[in-house]
């Protein structure tokens, strides 16, 4: 065998490709923190919100947002999504027309069907006593509150039955993006005894009309809004929010980019029910403000506004979450995690971060639930990575994804 000589300069340069090739393995690499289980898969539409009962059954919601949607509330049984909680409430009427902007809006026979139906629910919370509440945005494709649609469903979860429907119309507006919703049954009206009773506190999240926060009085069904576009419920101007290291813009056709820009979003309730949370996805500020203020229908809006706090600076955040010892958590769509809001009366500003989830799967953190079995439940959905930020291209793929995390607290039950 005749050995080909190599030149000392074709040698220098063997050597230092494989220095180049050992020391790119040696290079510092971020690394996951905290322990993710994988509670449940999704493989049709996108979904957005999770809440978990008492006894640990699961509930998710798929809003219509472009997706085919067959059912918009479900809940997940023997692993897979099965509607919520028949198929017929689900099956609305308008199914094929979420692309006309006037469906619904003038007639009054679609909104009696937008009343008696989910339109396309956005959020799912079971309150203190183990009901589920459906908060229908009415909105399908975000673009129009129809006639009908937006409004808070319970369902007892004993008999599967709804038993209260409360029409948000007067409050909503055409515009209107109704997100998330927390609890309180101490208070509000209680006229008779046996009727559902409490106040229950709603984000609007509108792109196109005016953010704030709406108030709801369950015995009564009686609604009105508060802090109405103030800027603290208000996207940040020239805000840019960034996720997994990407930017977002919104790209319609024929348009130029503009920035991805939402309003209040997350909202929480504090431990004693005395402070909402809250904090718009585009904006790095985590604010609180009374409720007592807000319940007070009679109160100005800059009233209102001598009671808000602002908590802490942070990235930005889709889901809020509350502890009943006083913790806050947010997802963190930036990195892809979930931060701890603790109070720390010794630390600059009396709250400390903390990281409790950071992994490159949780690709859009959206909804938290904490449950009564001392889970805390992430739903992640790909949510940037939507056609519409993308000049029309998916980028998501299957499967969506919902985790959990033994933290072993309680969560906050007001009533």
């Amino acid at each position: 065998m005749r050995l080909i000589p190599f030149s000392r300069l074709a040698l220098t340069a063997i050597f230092l490709a494989l220095f180049a090739c050992t020391a790119d393995s040696r290079a510092a690499q971020d690394k996951p923190a905290g322990t993710l289980e994988v509670a449940a898969t999704f493989s049709g539409a996108m979904p957005t919100g999770v809440a978990v009962s008492h006894k640990n059954r699961i509930f998710v919601t798929f809003p219509r947002w472009g997706d085919p949607v067959p059912f918009t509330v479900a809940e997940v049984v023997g692993g897979r999504a099965v509607p919520y909680p028949n198929a017929e409430i689900n099956a609305w009427p308008g199914l094929g027309n979420e692309h006309a902007d006037v469906f619904g809006y003038h007639s009054g026979r679609e909104r009696g069907l937008n009343e008696t139906h989910f339109v396309s629910a956005q959020a799912v919370v079971v309150d203190a006593v183990d009901r589920l509440w459906v908060l229908d945005s009415g909105a399908p494709m975000q673009k129009l509150a129809l006639l009908g649609a937006p409004k808070l469903v319970c369902i007892d979860l004993a008999t599967n039955k709804v038993i209260r429907n409360i029409s948000l119309d007067l409050v909503a507006g055409k515009n209107s993006y109704m997100n998330d919703v927390r609890f309180d049954l101490r208070v509000g009206t209680r006229a008779v005894p046996d009727i559902i009773h409490g106040t229950a506190y709603i984000s609007d999240s509108s792109k196109e009309g005016p953010n704030g926060l709406v108030i709801v009085d369950l015995a009564s069904g009686i609604a009105w809004r508060k802090l109405n576009n103030h800027p603290s419920v208000r996207a940040e101007p020239g805000f840019i929010t960034f996720a997994m290291g990407r930017p977002m813009y919104d790209t319609v056709p024929t348009l130029p980019p503009s920035p991805f820009s939402v309003g209040v979003d997350g909202i929480a309730l504090s431990a004693d029910g005395s402070r909402l949370f809250y904090s718009a996805i585009s904006s790095n500020k985590l604010y609180s403000v009374s409720t007592a203020a807000l319940r007070n229908r009679g109160l100005s809006t800059e009233k209102v506004a001598e009671t808000i706090q602002t908590v802490i600076a942070k990235q930005p955040s889709d889901g809020l979450e509350a502890d009943a010892a006083g913790n806050i958590y947010a997802t963190d769509v930036t990195s892809g995690g979930v931060i701890k809001i603790a109070p720390a009366p010794a630390v600059a500003g009396g709250y400390l971060i903390t990281t409790l989830i950071h992994d490159p799967r949780m690709m859009w953190p959206d909804t938290l639930c904490l449950a009564d079995n001392g889970y805390l439940y992430i739903m992640t959905n790909q949510l940037f990575l939507q056609p519409t930020l993308h000049s029309g291209t998916d980028y998501r793929q299957h499967p969506y994804v919902l985790y959990r995390m033994k933290l072993n607290v309680k969560p906050v039950r007001l009533q």
